[in-house]
């Protein structure tokens, strides 16, 4: 398939244009009704002026872009060709020898161009912001300034420790500062896998500076008698911010950062189940936006402009892309429950769009 660069560079700018504008109109309902939101939550709170509100609401859009972007994709593309098709320009082209596939190309080129630097460079910059919205909410709205929630069990840690790994148990923590408190602290060592070393029942113990500052301490092992300590320190890899992140949503975290923290969690006796199915919804973000391009181009490259039935094809493309949507978040709840893999619930719904663009689009260039 030769493809004429001017006839390419042409049509992706009549896209890029379509695209821009459909994203705007998007981005801008949303603010507004996030605005709304914010105010009735905020209803009752007179320390909470409207310049925190905007501000609030600005933080979190760049992470709703995310979640739009297959039906600004969509629409997008819709409206590109339908104004390309009405000014008699692809039937010009068509008669020329220029198949659909050559329409779609350019476009395609482009989607999977933007979904890359999307999930490559805003992404870390939407989670940065997402994350300063998350915590202005607990502060302001909630009330809640740690960044913890904690079960009826306490907290839980486990962490690869020497040779063996280490399980840390507390009923009682807080937060003061860059520290993190806790009451009736365990630890419990084992110097390899599933051989018990010794246990640290503490008073009280403290992590900072990659250590554990551990007060009143009864030191047991098996064969010595038990041994009371005032202070010690045990090491740690796991930090305050680590921690954070553990009780943080996936959104939070940018697409670089994902993967070490997949790792360092899963090994440290985490479930990381969230995040990752996260970061595959990334990573199946450019083919998803090509298969939206594929079932535009289905409901909007019609030939025959005299056949009618626009009302039609309008509302088969919008209630297509809300189908994509429903089917995209099934899945993915699947996939939290562990019913389906994660590597399928997240690119399932990118291969479905392509598969049934693609079938469309052979039975209307081919069949």
């Amino acid at each position: 398939m030769r493809l004429s660069p001017l006839l390419s560079g042409y049509i992706a700018r009549q896209f890029i244009v379509s695209f821009a504008a459909v994203l705007a109109v998007i981005l801008g309902m949303i603010l507004l009704f996030d605005v709304i939101e914010l105010i009735r939550r905020a209803a009752g709170r007179p320390d909470l002026g409207m310049g925190l509100i905007l501000l609030m609401a600005v933080l979190k859009l760049p992470q709703m872009l995310h979640t739009i972007l297959p039906f600004a994709v969509m629409i997008g593309s819709m409206i590109c060709f339908w104004r390309l098709t009405r000014s008699h320009e692809l039937v010009v082209a068509r008669a020329a020898g220029v198949s659909v596939w050559q329409f779609i190309a350019p476009v395609m080129g482009v989607v999977v161009l933007f979904g890359a630097i999307e999930i490559t460079i805003f992404n870390p910059l939407a989670a940065a912001m997402f994350d300063r919205y998350d915590r202005l909410q607990d502060e302001m709205l909630r009330g809640n300034k740690t960044a913890f929630d904690l079960s009826e069990v306490g907290l839980w840690l486990r962490e690869p420790h020497n040779d063996g790994e280490m399980v840390v148990h507390s009923l009682e923590v807080r937060q003061e500062g860059l520290t993190l408190l806790m009451r009736d602290a365990q630890f419990f060592l084992y110097d390899r896998p599933d051989h018990f070393s010794r246990r640290i029942s503490a008073e009280t113990a403290t992590l900072a500076d990659g250590a554990f500052d551990v007060r009143r301490a009864w030191v047991m092992e098996a064969g010595r008698p038990s041994e009371f300590v005032e202070t010690m320190r045990i090491p740690t890899q796991l930090t305050l911010e680590r921690i954070h992140d553990n009780f943080a949503s996936p959104e939070t975290l940018s697409f670089w950062q994902l993967p070490g923290f997949i790792h360092f969690f899963e090994r440290a006796g985490f479930t990381a189940n969230k995040h990752r199915l996260y970061l595959n919804s990334l990573l199946a973000s450019p083919p998803l936006y090509g298969g939206m391009v594929l079932m535009a181009a289905l409901f909007s490259l019609n030939p025959n402009l005299r056949s009618g039935g626009l009302t039609a094809r309008v509302g088969g493309g919008v209630a297509t892309g809300f189908a994509v949507y429903f089917f995209s978040r099934v899945v993915y709840a699947l996939g939290l429950s562990a019913t389906l893999p994660q590597f399928l619930a997240a690119w399932s719904p990118a291969v479905l769009a392509g598969l049934v663009g693609m079938a469309g689009l052979f039975h209307l260039e081919d069949g």
